[in-house]
């Protein structure tokens, strides 16, 4: 989804995709937005509204540019699925060190080192 082409290939990778400031400031505008209705309608009523308002933003786009709706729409609900658990867990990560708390263990931490051990 993060341009014009058919989403029907393999989805780019986010990390390797240019963030240029601009992307930065279209964020920050809808976080100020949510911190603003947050102030008037409580912190949980804003998260629901604004994921509800981004998934439902999200399906306008894949109907507008996918071609193949019926057959990407499964690979489609797994790849957004599996960015905003992964976006999560980023921003939980750094939230957790910015304010030195405990936000449990990272879904993206290191997994361990595989021991080298050879039967004897």
């Amino acid at each position: 989804m993060a341009d014009d082409t058919a989403s029907s290939q393999t989805p780019p990778d986010p990390e390797a995709l240019p963030l240029d400031p601009a992307f930065f400031e279209v964020v920050n505008k809808f976080v100020q937005l949510a911190n603003r209705q947050g102030g008037i309608h409580g912190l949980k009523r804003t998260s629901f509204a604004a994921l509800y308002g981004v998934a439902r933003y999200n399906a306008f786009t894949y109907v507008s540019v996918e071609p193949d709706l019926a057959g990407s729409r499964a690979g489609f609900l797994d790849y957004m699925s599996a960015l905003y658990r992964r976006m999560l867990n980023e921003h939980l990560d750094a939230l957790g060190a910015e304010r030195g708390l405990d936000v449990g263990v990272s879904e993206l931490a290191e997994p361990a080192a595989v021991q080298d051990t050879k039967p004897e």
